[in-house]
């Protein structure tokens, strides 16, 4: 199977509000919305929205042991990880177990987030 697909449509619409979902621990804080999924694998593209004022320092960095790609769309987030804050443009491939976060906003940031957790690097499931 293959990731899903839709029609256009703007997740950043007003009247999109009720698809996004608190990102669970971090009620309050940020939330979700799953663009594309693939079932099989697992793969998935979403945006996650950093409600101003956020910080996720008491739940530390961050390692995935998969890639991860991440696009700031709006606003700006410090990465604590890399000592810098990153604004509307800024990108990243992060490789499997590459330390990220904790983060914080003062403005509120929209991250569009593209994530692999089912892809095998060097012969081994990352």
């Amino acid at each position: 199977m293959s990731k899903s697909t839709t029609i256009y449509w703007n997740p950043l619409a007003p009247d999109q509000r009720t698809r996004w979902t608190p990102i669970k621990g971090l009620e309050g804080m940020a939330e979700e919305i799953i663009l594309s999924i693939d079932p099989d694998t697992g793969e998935y593209t979403r945006l996650t929205r950093f409600l101003p004022g956020a910080d996720t320092s008491a739940f530390g960095g961050k390692i995935h042991a998969y890639p991860e790609e991440v696009f700031i769309v709006s606003g700006r987030l410090y990465d604590q990880a890399f000592n810098r804050w990153l604004e509307a443009g800024d990108y990243a491939s992060r490789p499997p177990g590459e330390r990220h976060g904790p983060f914080k906003t003062d403005v509120g940031c929209v991250v569009l987030g593209v994530s692999f957790p089912n892809r095998v690097v060097g012969g081994k499931r990352t």
